[in-house]
């Protein structure tokens, strides 16, 4: 819900702070930012204190993180408010799909993991039209006001219903490596985020790019270095033995990137259809009502036909779909058919596969933390697609962005969807439960 609302509400924070799209990024951003920071926490916790617990406070702490946003009277404090949900919502995927592992046999899990990405669809469904409703007849803060009672039900329902698990694991967090990730994927984003697209070679070697993006390559590397000494590593370097690991990580950022440019389709719309923001919330539902139908699909395909077919029809699907938005920037047949392409091709990925992959290649005490990969390649994914984007729309389209700069934008994000493709071909047919 809080990702399908994101984009909507985008345009009418930026009104009332006057921020530019490049600044008003970071209201994803800095919730992206936070998310990866806290999945090897969240991940670790969960493990060791059981899923059940660390959920139920994870979903109590992103209600508190929505009234802090509600109520930010400066942009600046908004973005506390962001770094909050940021955190919590990294303790609520892992642990949710960690639990399928616990529950669900391997031959099972397809069709399980596919039920949880049917939901994933239906708040995405909810999400735009509840979005368009409230803008229309009141202001953008009630949409975070909405997801308080929302979060006291499902945590109650979750304390009362998720299975308790024993403590399977004592290893302490990598505090280190978290630090070290942390700052330079911080890093990453702010340099991407301030590149001029209209002049990239000498934008990367200015003073207001390179050393971000030196000192993230530096801080990344040494992340790497920390992770292979560690006892207790953040990130097991030992799960990317596995080629389908690898190749899910990679495909992982794609995604990540794929839904980045889901977030910015509200502003492409209002300024290409000259439509209130109201209103572009609603041309959403072709795109949500796809990855809603799409995700159960993929999830029941996996378990019949494999994942190598679902991974690669998926990422010739969202890319089509990218490059026809972009192709025609202002043609509203384009448009929807290129969200309804974009939204199949995102429940395939998103729903079920790359999870799929890596609950078969973890050991039962790793699910959590294997599942947190997937979560933290995709917020890569989106953190370079959110900074990204924002700054190709606005040196490509002037600085209040418009069609022609998000279409830039997008076609970009589509080449990425090529390289998906090809890795798709690489994954095994079937993938076999680790030991």
């Amino acid at each position: 819900m809080d990702l399908a609302i994101v984009g909507p509400v985008l345009r009418p924070i930026r009104t009332t702070f006057d921020v530019s799209p490049r600044t008003g990024a970071w209201v994803l951003n800095v919730f992206v930012l936070f998310n990866l920071v806290g999945v090897p926490i969240m991940s670790r916790l969960a493990d060791r204190l059981g899923r059940r617990r660390v959920y139920t406070s994870a979903v109590l702490a992103f209600g508190f993180g929505a009234v802090v946003v509600a109520t930010a009277p400066t942009f600046e404090q908004l973005l506390v408010g962001r770094a909050v949900q940021g955190l919590a919502a990294s303790g609520i995927f892992p642990a949710a799909s960690a639990v399928v592992g616990d529950v669900f046999p391997v031959e099972r899990r397809g069709r399980a993991l596919g039920v949880l990405g049917a939901v994933y669809g239906i708040a995405f469904l909810i999400g735009p039209g509840l979005a368009g409703a409230l803008l229309a007849v009141a202001g953008w803060t009630w949409l975070y006001l909405l997801s308080v009672p929302f979060a006291l039900i499902v945590a109650l329902a979750a304390w009362r219903i998720l299975p308790k698990t024993v403590r399977a694991s004592d290893e302490r967090v990598d505090v280190a490596g978290l630090l070290t990730l942390g700052t330079g994927l911080a890093a990453l984003a702010i340099g991407i985020n301030r590149i001029d697209a209209g002049a990239v070679g000498q934008s990367l070697v200015s003073i207001d790019v390179a050393p971000y993006l030196l000192g993230a390559g530096a801080l990344i590397a040494g992340f790497i270095m920390i992770e292979r000494r560690v006892a207790s590593p953040m990130l097991r370097l030992g799960l990317f033995r596995h080629r389908a690991v690898k190749i899910a990580a990679v495909l992982a950022i794609g995604a990540g990137l794929a839904e980045a440019s889901f977030i910015f389709f509200p502003e492409f719309a209002a300024s290409s259809f000259r439509v209130p923001s109201s209103t572009a919330s609603f041309m959403l539902l072709p795109l949500v009502g796809a990855v809603a139908v799409g995700s159960p699909i993929a999830g029941r395909l996996l378990d019949r036909i494999g994942v190598r077919q679902i991974v690669t029809a998926s990422s010739i699907l969202f890319t089509a779909g990218l490059a026809l938005i972009a192709a025609v920037p202002g043609d509203r047949v384009a448009f929807y058919s290129g969200s309804i392409l974009l939204g199949l091709g995102l429940a395939g990925l998103l729903g079920s596969s790359l999870s799929y992959i890596l609950l078969n290649a973890a050991r039962e005490t790793e699910r959590t933390v294997a599942q947190g990969i997937i979560t933290l390649f995709l917020g890569i994914g989106q953190l370079v697609g959110g900074a990204m984007i924002g700054a190709v729309a606005v040196t490509a389209g002037g600085p209040d962005a418009g069609p022609d700069g998000y279409a830039t934008a997008f076609g970009v994000v589509a080449l990425v969807g090529v390289l998906c493709a090809g890795l798709g071909v690489l994954l095994p047919r079937r993938m076999r439960q680790a030991t």
